[in-house]
């Protein structure tokens, strides 16, 4: 069994982002799996998705139920083997899972930062992340991985530090958010900050947590996260036992739609019941801040708008790629993977990509697809034999 030990590093430096505010005296939580080799080669850094942390694998002692977000993925004879490559998992700044959020006191203030954390991007991620590997005395990645905004940031590691990245490995994501994309996280967004408690932002001061615009929110993540297959194989139609007529397991027929008496507030069909508990365990841990802030950056990402477009963007890029789509991704769908093979290929670079046909949506790149996990095994063995004399 993979023991996880949080570990945490300050950084005095300012640090320059995007927006032209600075962060100084932050730090950064991280985890490390496996064994860093003499020549310091075989480090794989894993970059994150929304809600996700630097817990990547592994359990923490005495805690049975502390898996991993992708501990399915990374540990001793995993696909990602910690037998063969040293791990990294960096939990990106404004989140609130240790590194330096708005839950943390701004230095120049002496306040919590709250809604006057700066905005942070991707880039400003990637570059933290960077001191992070300095500091550690990696200056060269075996390969930087991702799913969903996580892949977004392993592509923006090959343009930002081409040198520094043998490999890259991005699953389910995409060069950019479509509209539709940042039309969900903007309602998600309004959900949030028009709840009562929000109070612009400092809702600390006030000792309160938004928590119905976080259960909104995380609701309509969920339903973006699933196919319409698995949902329908999952809920279907069926309704709650418990919200059925007090008669017995048959609701009552008393008209109304159908003959049947229906409820205009309880939570009746399964598939309520299920948004409602993903809804109210997220609004217990996440922090409504930082999920405005990751959304933000998922919606700033797009190379292709800096260097000119997406082909002219990934010229930067010297590594070689894996890329990996799901037939039923419909919020990061195969065609945005294939757009970045395009542009590879268009500049004659090293890439292979995996189709897998899988009906979980979004969520099957956490999930344990033999084929899928058959490629990325495939592909790391490659990276581990690069590294043998």
């Amino acid at each position: 069994m993979l023991i996880a030990t949080p570990q945490s590093m300050q950084f005095a430096a300012v640090l320059p982002l995007q927006s032209g505010a600075t962060l100084r005296d932050y730090s950064l939580s991280f985890e490390t799996y496996g064994t860093l080799n003499a020549d310091k080669s075989n480090a794989v850094l894993i970059c994150h998705a929304l809600n996700a942390s630097h817990h990547v694998a592994g359990t923490y002692a005495g805690q049975d139920k502390s898996e991993g977000w992708w501990d399915n993925m990374i540990g001793p004879g995993k696909p990602l083997d910690t037998n063969k490559f040293f791990v990294i998992g960096v939990n990106n700044l404004g989140s609130c899972f240790g590194s330096t959020g708005p839950m943390h006191v701004n230095p120049d203030t002496g306040r919590v930062y709250g809604a006057d954390f700066p905005v942070v991007t991707v880039e400003d991620w990637v570059n933290a992340q960077a001191r992070l590997l300095d500091a550690l005395g990696i200056q060269t990645l075996a390969a930087v991985m991702g799913g969903s905004l996580g892949g977004m940031q392993a592509l923006s590691w090959t343009l930002q530090y081409p040198d520094r990245v043998r490999h890259a490995v991005v699953v389910a994501s995409a060069p950019n958010l479509t509209a539709e994309n940042i039309a969900f996280n903007e309602v998600a967004r309004r959900a949030i900050v028009t709840d009562p408690d929000f109070h612009g932002g400092h809702f600390y001061e006030h000792g309160v947590v938004p928590k119905r615009g976080l259960r909104i929110a995380r609701m309509i993540g969920h339903i973006t996260y699933l196919s319409d297959d698995v949902m329908n194989e999952k809920f279907g139609r069926k309704l709650r036992q418990t919200v059925l007529a007090q008669s017995g397991d048959k609701p009552q027929r008393e008209g109304g739609v159908d003959g049947y008496k229906y409820s205009t507030q309880d939570v009746e069909f399964q598939i309520e019941s299920y948004l409602r508990y993903q809804g109210d365990k997220f609004a217990e841990y996440f922090d409504a801040n930082t999920y405005l802030l990751i959304t933000r950056a998922l919606d700033y990402f797009d190379p292709a708008r800096t260097y000119g477009d997406l082909s002219h963007a990934l010229a930067r890029a010297t590594a070689k790629f894996l890329l990996v789509s799901f037939t039923t991704d419909w919020r990061f769908a195969p065609k945005r993977s294939r757009e970045i093979v395009k542009a590879l290929l268009d500049n004659r670079r090293d890439v292979s990509y995996a189709e897998i046909d899988a009906p979980h949506g979004h969520d099957a790149f956490l999930l344990d697809d033999p084929r899928y996990m058959g490629v990325v095994r495939s592909y790391f063995d490659s990276v581990a034999k690069e590294g043998r004399p």
